[in-house]
This record gives structure tokens, sequence and C-alpha cells, in this order.
């Protein structure tokens, strides 16, 4: 498994003049080598840029071999996910036209100008950019030659670092508020293979945006973890940026840029926090998470002008809903503690009766807050329902790998048959409030 550890470096004066040199001149040959590749056809092939402009990058700005041969394969790797991401956007706005007839598809704006890198972050290779000495400090590359100092961190990383695990490639980051530069460096801890019997309960996580998260177990533990409070925070950000959006002074432009910083690093905080809630209170797990990918496109409408504040309040939530990074959080922090987190199909998740087996929409009048089966008449918490859902569905991950010994952490989603082949044994999973599903 490989995480980044965030080492806070203890320079002084002189090295901190050192790493502003070297930072603000990799930004340059950055941006100078993204101008290059937008004039190549917004190319992404790293040794094609690097032919075009390492001597420029050597001769004019001046840096070592080494950097000189990362900015390009920074910049490429930028490019190629530009392209990927137009990519996905063509095929996006293809679906979303052959679903609502009449809909203009819009056009992707990221080849609109070349890509700028604003931040102070320079890459550094291991072993050839930086290095670890034997007395604890770390020893990293600048225009001026190397820098060696010490550094401090989180002590479990910071244990691991100087056991001798195994460690990649690096970046030097700098935060303007705290006028400090950190190392985030990539880690790589070898994790023993998961086994069954170490997995002694099953949980179902059902994601929103009015509950953050909804969790049940094959024990009927439940918790509810109510997305109001983050809302609240999150409308009053929005209320802040409309307000200096439209003044668009300098000052109000620099306010919006820390805002966005505020608002990112409160709802990473707010999922990390949700993760370890979650982790224990549910130990040695598997955790089911919905497979949720492609959900923005099946649930994306365009913007009305005439619009009511309320329906524009809740584009907006829905467009900010972070449900990828929790669901990325949790399975990171599982992995940790000896739990492990799988992806179980969401079709129907809020639309299955657990007692009976029926499906249909119409088991969520308006897709409202409760679920009343028409058939039986079972009614229960829509959220509560698509977590039980998905504790069966997992649940049943889970015997196969008893019995078979292979595990897919993610459903096969290539193979049609393969999909409606699981859905329909979902359809006859059952839920007892009498007696629990059992492992």
């Amino acid at each position: 498994m490989t995480f980044t550890a965030k080492l806070k470096l203890n320079h002084t004066r002189a090295q901190k003049a050192a790493l502003d040199a070297a930072t603000l001149a990799y930004r340059d040959a950055l941006n100078y080598t993204s101008v290059r590749a937008f004039e190549m056809n917004k190319c992404s092939g790293a040794a094609k840029i690097q032919k075009e402009v390492y001597a420029h990058l050597r001769e004019v700005i001046g840096l070592p071999s080494q950097m000189a041969c990362s900015a390009p394969r920074q910049v490429a790797a930028s490019y190629k996910g530009l392209w990927t991401k137009c990519k996905d956007h063509h095929t996006r706005q293809h679906f979303i036209q052959s679903v609502k007839p009449g809909y203009q598809p819009r056009s992707f704006r990221g080849f609109e100008r070349p890509a700028k890198f604003v931040s102070r972050t320079l890459e550094y290779q291991y072993g050839k950019d930086y290095s670890w000495k034997k007395d604890g400090r770390v020893s990293v590359l600048t225009l001026e030659g190397r820098q060696v100092m010490t550094y401090a961190g989180y002590s479990k990383h910071l244990d691991l670092i100087q056991s001798g695990c195994e460690v990649g490639a690096a970046k030097l980051y700098y935060q303007k508020s705290k006028k400090q530069y950190f190392l985030l460096v990539s880690v790589e801890v070898d994790l023993p293979d998961p086994q069954p019997q170490d997995h002694t309960n099953v949980v179902g996580v059902d994601v929103g945006q009015r509950f953050h998260a909804v969790v049940t177990d094959t024990r009927n533990r439940t918790q509810f973890f109510s997305g109001k409070h983050t809302n609240q925070i999150k409308d009053g950000f929005a209320r802040i940026k409309s307000s200096l959006q439209r003044k668009g002074t300098r000052s109000a432009t620099r306010r919006l840029l820390a805002l966005s910083g505020r608002e990112r690093r409160f709802i990473a905080d707010r999922n990390h926090s949700l993760a370890s809630q979650i982790l224990k209170t549910y130990p040695k797990a598997v955790i089911g998470l919905e497979n949720l990918k492609d959900i923005r496109t099946r649930t994306e409408r365009r913007t009305n002008p005439k619009a009511s504040k309320q329906a524009k309040r809740n584009r907006r939530r829905r467009s900010q809903w972070s449900f990828a990074e929790l669901q990325t959080v949790v399975a990171y922090k599982a992995s940790l503690v000896g739990s492990m987190a799988i992806q179980v199909d969401a079709q129907y998740t809020s639309q299955h009766c657990v007692k009976c087996g029926h499906t249909s929409k119409a088991n969520r009048p308006a897709a409202g807050l409760m679920f009343m089966c028409e058939v039986c008449g079972y009614q229960v918490h829509s959220d509560l329902l698509g977590a039980r859902n998905i504790t069966l569905r997992t649940l049943a991950v889970r015997q196969d790998w008893t019995a078979t010994g292979a595990l897919s952490v993610r459903p096969d989603v290539s193979s049609v048959e393969a999909k409606a082949e699981r859905l329909h044994r979902y359809s006859e999973l059952r839920w007892s409030s009498d007696t629990s599903p059992r492992l």
C-alpha cells in the first residue's frame, strides 16, 4: 500500500532562500514547457517535449539536469490528464444528448489556453534529487547544490522511513501562510494478504447529501452521520464567494483563492473524521461501498436561469458532493487498521425491498425520505434501506470469497451478462428484523 508522508523541513534562512530560488525557477520551467507543449498541438509525449525544451531549461533557466527532465514529464502528465478529461467530457455530452433530445452539448474548455502552473511545488526523484542521511536528516537538490536539513512529522511515518521502508518520488511544497517548506514523500508499505477469517463483520455504507453516510452491519448496528452542519458551512462559503465574485476586485480575487483552500481543507477534514469514526465503530470488517462511477453523468441537468434558489442550491450541493473522496479515505484507512473496503453494484439499492424482494421506483413515493414497499408494506428510512442492501451484497461477496478464495474488490462492469446475473442474485437476498444475516 502506498501513502504520502508529510515532513516539515527545518531549514535555515539561507536554506530557505535556496529552496525559494529552486521552486521559482522550476515553476518558470513548467510554464515555459507548458506553452511549448500547447504550441505542439497540446502534446502529451514526455520525450518529444523534453527534446524541444531541455536546452532552454538548462541554459536559460538554469535547472540541474534531473529537474530539466522532470519538468517535461510533469507537463506531459498534465496534458495527458487534459486529453483524458476531454474524451470523458465528449462521451458524457453524447450520453446526455442521447437521453435528452434537444440538449446542446457543451464544449470542453480545458484546451482554450496553455495549462498554467501557479503552485511553488517541485518534484523530486528518490536517489537522484533527494536522499536520506544516516543521522536522520534529508538531502534535497537546489540550484546551488544539495541542502541537508532535519525534518519533523507524524511519528508513525517517521518510524517507517527510518526503518528503511521503500520510498518513491517526493514533492517539495511551499505553504505561503506559514512561510514553510514541506516534503511530501510517497511511502510504500507491505501489508499481508487479507484472509476471510480475519474479517469477522460485514458493513454497508450508503453515502448521500442529506446524510453523508448511513452505516449498518449484519448485527443490525446502525449509525446516521448527518450532513446538516457541513452543508450549512458550505452554504456560508458559497454566499461569501458569490459576494466576492460580484465585486471582481484584485483583493476579492485573492480572498476567493484563500476561501477555496479553506473550504477544500474543511471537506477533507470532515471526510477523514467520518472515515475514522466508521472504522472505529466497525473494526475488522469487510466494508461495502457503492460503485458510483458516472453518477454525475446520469444525474446532470442543465441550469435553468429561472430556477428557484432552492433548486440552484440543490444543484450546487450535488455538484460539490465529495462521495468519491470519502470512499477513497475509507478504503485507505481500512487497510491500515485491519479492515478492507470493496465496491458493489449500486443499482436499485434504494428501490429494492429487503423483506419481500420487490423492486420498483414506486417504493419511494416522490423519492422521499421513507421507503414503503407497495407489495408487502415494509417501511424504513430510505438511506438505511440502501445501507442494508449494500450490506447484503457485500455479504454475498464475502461468502464467495470464503468459498473460492478469490476476491474482487470492484464489480466487473465490462460484461452486461455478468452484471445482470449479479443483480438477479442480489434480488433474492433478504434482511430479517428478527434474525440478522449471518456470515
